[in-house]
């Protein structure tokens, strides 16, 4: 085959045969795409569950019809016919260009993976603490060894030239003046980075966690290698420095568990019968597909000066379930206090007897 090859280039044009073998290479990769189009198309269809075929075809369909053509190109090159300086030229653009989509391909592959551990522990059941501890830690992961690929894929590139062999070797090892002095400059961004990694792995908050950060509620949406970014429940995003969870206290409503108790106060006259409306709490709570149906409670907490203080406690499977509980259980029994009780609603009473003057009065 070699001899044939050989044998073939000596009797065209140089121009025509290194046209010829580029033109080949190209054709490998439009016959790729041809094979893996219609499997696009077929699997961008069937969206109904997951497949590991279906994310490997969405992950690598356009790199394999460039890497495919490189490699062709790459095994062909001793039989082109370029002068020495060219030949190295191209030699070496082809070898970049290869490295560059291996490391593609790396990143690719890590991403057909995750999409099988997000198969595998999904997070839109109801009990999803489990699964939103391990895809915390898969995002985290995912993002170091991208950022690894990427370093040491740049440093083999570096290494391929002798003039930048020396800072190919420094990204490498991570030794030498200029990474000290980086170090230094950077050190605020490694302590995130450092707090990254304690969040991945003793999980302070996780993705999808209901928190309350700088008097702000929301869920933690992302959770980068340097910054958390919190979705707030007005769909304004808060992005903090990861060490913020870290170094400053902050409320997590599903730590260990999303269950969550709501509670209502309504203030009120001394007037008002207690038990009439406990038995309408539980009346309300009772009919409403919220409620958990674990606690129920109505209690007398505070006396003020001129009102008494009730809370209503209620139990749900989740914060956002309470929000709506609460608002609706708070709702009805104003309008039932209402409607029942008028006499008994929140007054300022002004006791005025016969001769005595009003100015004694507010003595």
């Amino acid at each position: 085959m070699t001899e044939e090859l050989t044998r073939l280039s000596q009797t065209l044009p140089i121009w025509l045969w290194n046209i010829s073998l580029i033109l080949f290479s190209i054709l490998t990769g439009i016959i790729i795409k041809i094979i893996l189009v219609p499997l696009v198309r077929r699997e961008a269809i069937a969206q109904a569950s997951y497949s590991l075929f279906r994310s490997f075809i969405r992950h690598f369909n356009k790199i394999l019809g460039v890497f495919i053509p490189l490699i062709v190109f790459s095994s062909l090159l001793p039989f082109t016919r370029f002068n020495p300086s060219t030949l190295s030229v191209v030699s070496k653009t082809v070898e970049i260009l290869l490295i560059s989509c291996f490391a593609i391909l790396l990143v690719r592959t890590v991403r057909v993976f995750e999409d099988y551990l997000y198969h595998r522990f999904d997070v839109n059941k109801e009990n999803n603490l489990r699964e939103r501890k391990i895809r915390t830690q898969i995002v985290f992961i995912r993002k170091l060894i991208i950022t690894i690929i990427v370093i040491v894929s740049i440093a083999i590139i570096l290494l391929s030239f002798e003039s930048m062999q020396k800072i190919g070797a420094g990204l490498l090892t991570g030794v030498g003046v200029g990474g000290i002095i980086i170090g230094f400059a950077a050190q605020k961004s490694l302590g995130n980075l450092l707090a990254g990694f304690q969040i991945a792995f003793t999980q302070p908050l996780r993705m999808d966690d209901v928190v309350i950060v700088e008097g702000e509620w929301g869920r933690v949406e992302e959770i980068n290698l340097t910054y958390v970014v919190v979705n707030i429940w007005d769909k304004r995003r808060l992005v903090l420095p990861i060490n913020y969870f870290i170094e400053k206290p902050f409320q997590n409503w599903t730590r260990t568990t999303a269950e969550i108790l709501g509670t209502v106060f309504i203030y009120t006259d001394f007037t008002i019968p207690i038990q009439q409306l406990r038995d309408k709490l539980t009346e309300l709570l009772k009919g409403h597909p919220l409620w958990d149906g674990k606690v129920n409670v109505l209690q007398v907490t505070d006396f003020k000066e001129r009102t008494m203080e009730i809370r209503c406690l209620m139990s749900c499977r989740n914060s956002g379930h309470a929000f709506d509980l609460r608002c609706y259980v708070r709702e009805q029994m104003i309008q039932y206090i209402q409607s029942n009780f008028p006499e008994s609603l929140a007054k300022t009473r002004i006791t005025y007897n016969e001769g005595t003057s009003v100015l004694d009065s507010t003595k």
